[in-house]
């Protein structure tokens, strides 16, 4: 990683986000030696089903919220896709609640959406999901704080140390200013690259499911950990 990377991640100690207070290291990190983590990602045993990609399609009715394409690239530094990567996305729903037992404040489930999809890249580093635009919701940071809409992303490299697990952001959300975890990026430019824009060039016409709707995309550029590079598109498909 370069100094001006390395100087755009977030420290481990950020004292407004109060869970590191209790996660940072309070020792010196241990370094490992040269190659120590150098064997190829893991392989999972379950197949990737044909429409794990699309959270909108893996129950019998059609989820609440507004419909969106999630599309990029998966690059590694040298700029050359990166093959059969698993791309994993997980994500509240449209009233802001996960599919969790752990999140119980009250805001509806969906019984049509579970938060979660994941896909392989194809042989150009390419990745797609169909979901729903996630909601906002609140969180016990401190008083009254509400987390931005956001979507999680995982995915690996040729190795497994090169895994990166990160949090996308929608523009203009009012809630980024006071989020303590993206706010913990030391810089403005490293912030930004973890928010999605609008992509004029790829906006078009589809045959929706319901004939009503149009396509919009959005795209978003973040570093991945490791060397690599995803690359995202949002498409918003409006109804």
């Amino acid at each position: 990683m370069s100094k001006q990377e390395n100087e755009r991640e977030p420290p481990y100690l950020y004292p407004d986000y109060v869970g590191t207070r209790l996660r940072a290291p309070a020792k010196p990190l241990v370094h490992l030696p040269e190659g120590f983590h150098d064997f190829p990602a893991p392989l999972f045993p379950r197949t990737i089903a044909e429409l794990d990609h699309d959270l909108t399609r893996q129950h019998a009715g059609e989820p609440i919220g507004e419909r969106i394409i999630v599309t990029g690239r998966v690059l590694d530094s040298d700029g050359r896709p990166l093959r059969n990567t698993i791309v994993e996305v997980w994500q509240a729903n449209a009233a802001g609640r996960y599919l969790d037992q752990d999140d119980q404040h009250p805001a509806p489930l969906d019984p049509n959406f579970s938060g979660a999809g994941r896909c392989l890249t194809d042989d150009e580093g390419r990745y797609r999901f169909i979901t729903i635009k996630p909601g906002a919701y609140p969180w016990k940071n401190h008083r009254n704080a509400w987390r931005p809409a956001h979507i999680h992303f995982s995915l690996f490299g040729s190795q497994f140390r090169s895994r990166l697990v990160t949090q996308m952001y929608f523009p203009g959300d009012p809630l980024m200013p006071r989020d303590p975890i993206l706010q913990s990026i030391p810089d403005q430019a490293g912030r930004d690259r973890l928010v999605s824009r609008f992509d004029p060039e790829t906006c078009c016409a589809v045959a929706p499911r319901r004939p009503s709707r149009t396509r919009r995309e959005r795209a978003a550029d973040t570093v991945a950990d490791g060397g690599s590079l995803l690359r995202s598109r949002i498409a918003v498909r409006e109804g």
